[in-house]
């Protein structure tokens, strides 16, 4: 049986539960173990699918096809471990799984009530795959004391008391503020935190602390006296220039060995941590910088884009440069023009949904191939490259995408973009219409392109035939327009098995420029970076004269 770690935040959100959890997940990992992480939202919705990025971020989507949150997309960086759908829940998912249940008649006539109905129904979700891994870190969204989180806090309270003794740990992250007028760190938030749990039968075995201070010794002491936790087990989370920091310092406050000691543990296998002491010395010495525009419409909030962002960093690991990457707003290139883009050594367009914007993307694709700048053009990125290139190559001037028309309730242009309404899953055929619900139902998870040899997209794939990358998407570039568009000088050359899909487009007579319709990003770690991503910077670093 898996030993279980419930990673639980107190006093704000966005205290960095994610990271710690992910960090932690690193650090046993480092000293040999298996590790799983989990994530357990709160929110009603099912999942964050049909949640606008503003509100929630990018969506993190896994190989067997869930929409999650994106702190999986953290867990997966890490960790380097593949995240399933079973790896992500809501209350929405816990409540829906119930009330279907009702309605088969699984309760035999039952008063159906949370307790005891709901907290099972998340203590079965927590016991999923417990034999396969030494650790299972479940982390809990949201701050204790929201109401929404209640029965999660309650599953968890009842799931540590039926599993044997010293099976499950509890670690919980708190705000240690500082007030400059009187020159102190508080440790009341802490403690009324700390007592909240208490409350609700739970107490933190592991508590990290973050501050923007240094912690003294006086008040790590106070902190552990008054909220029932060993001295060495306060630990202190400081604001970091990088998130790839996070394993080693942590593992210089002693998170791991806290853990550890927690379960009794010991002596605890010493660490490896090379994989993340080279991580670092490429991050912290580079030898240049490049700088990337990402045109995009979420640019407002950089986590829309978690996870190209992160892709672009490790692409500068790969290449040992630093990479410079400034958002810059697609309805803003509408309006002020290409010359917005001058000055950049490589042009991404990230993906997206709606019409909003997408006429400043269609003006960067085209600035990118007039101009010889690397470009990628990732899931709507590439759509818009392929409408750039039908109205300005293809003399089809009213190019556009269906998604737009449905949108707007009428037919306006040639859509060489269309609502996808069949694919091939697996062994069998999904089938959908514009007028399905939205929730789960695009074209997503893992599939395979077939790749054409002698391709650049191949040739970054070290001359492999066949890829396979992520998808979120329900409208494709339509392969009629593919004889046109090719004898105008775009190459497709990335297809689905059956010859149907256009999975990649690229320009041959272009230094770098290559658009996909999955979303490559999703793949890539610090230590293993997407191919993609590498060689993009790599030709910027090119366009830069770095090399």
């Amino acid at each position: 049986m898996a030993r279980y770690i419930f990673i639980t935040g107190g006093v704000v959100s966005s205290l960095g539960k994610g990271l710690a959890s992910a960090a932690l997940g690193a650090l046993l990992q480092a000293r040999g173990y298996t590790v799983r992480l989990r994530k357990l939202d709160p929110y009603l919705n099912v999942d964050p699918g049909t949640m606008s990025p503003f509100e929630h971020g990018e969506v993190f989507v896994t190989d067997d096809g869930a929409e999650t949150d994106l702190d999986l997309g953290h867990y997966e960086r890490f960790t380097g471990v593949s995240a399933r759908r079973t790896d992500s829940v809501s209350s929405g998912r816990i409540y829906s799984n119930v009330l279907e249940k009702e309605r088969r008649g699984e309760y035999l006539g039952k008063t159906i009530q949370v307790i005891p109905h709901v907290t099972n129904e998340i203590k079965e979700f927590l016991a999923i795959g417990d034999d396969e891994v030494d650790f299972m870190l479940c982390e809990i969204g949201g701050t204790v004391g929201d109401i929404e989180g209640l029965p999660f806090f309650e599953a968890i309270r009842q799931f540590t008391h039926e599993r044997p003794r010293g099976q499950c740990i509890l670690m919980h992250l708190t705000l240690l503020p500082y007030l400059t007028a009187s020159g102190e760190l508080k440790t009341k938030p802490t403690q009324h935190s700390v007592k909240e749990l208490q409350s609700i039968g739970l107490a933190p075995d592991v508590l990290v602390c973050r501050s923007e201070q240094p912690i003294p010794e006086k008040e790590r002491a106070k902190i552990a006296l008054f909220c029932n936790v060993r001295p060495d087990h306060v630990i202190p989370a400081y604001d970091l220039k990088s998130i790839y920091e996070a394993p080693l310092a942590y593992h210089r406050a002693g998170l791991d060995q806290a853990a550890l000691d927690a379960f009794g543990i010991s002596p605890a296998p010493r660490p490896d941590l090379s994989r993340w002491e080279d991580v670092l010395d490429r991050l912290n010495n580079a030898e240049g910088e490049v700088r990337v525009a990402i045109v995009g419409k979420y640019t407002q909030l950089e986590d829309a884009y978690k996870s190209i962002a992160e892709a672009l960093t490790h692409g500068g690991m790969a290449n040992r440069v630093r990479v410079r990457a400034d958002w810059v707003d697609s309805e803003k290139l509408e309006g002020e023009g290409a010359h917005l883009l001058d000055g950049y050594h490589g042009i991404i367009v990230p993906g997206g949904f709606g019409e909003r914007g997408t006429e400043g993307m269609v003006t960067a694709a085209k600035y990118a191939r007039e101009k010889d700048v690397p470009y990628l053009g990732i899931c709507l990125g590439m759509q818009m490259a392929v409408i750039e290139a039908a109205r300005n190559l293809a003399g089809m001037a009213d190019a556009g995408s269906e998604e737009f028309d449905h949108e707007a309730g009428e037919s306006r242009c040639t859509p060489v973009v269309y609502h996808l309404r069949e694919w091939v899953q697996g062994n069998y055929t999904v089938q959908r219409k514009p007028t399905d619900d939205k929730g789960g139902t695009m074209r997503l998870g893992a599939y395979t392109a077939v790749l054409a040899p002698g391709s650049k997209i191949s040739e970054i794939y070290d001359g492999a035939l066949e890829i396979e990358d992520r998808h979120r998407h329900r409208y494709e570039v339509d392969g009629k327009y593919r004889d046109r568009l090719e004898k105008a000088g775009l190459k497709f050359s990335g297809m689905s098995p059956d010859g149907k899909l256009p999975e990649v487009i690229e320009y041959p007579d272009h230094p770098w420029f290559i658009g996909v319709q999955s979303h490559p990003e999703l793949k890539s770690k610090p230590f293993r970076p997407a191919p993609l991503f590498a060689g993009f910077v790599r030709a910027a670093m090119q366009g830069a004269r770095l090399v």
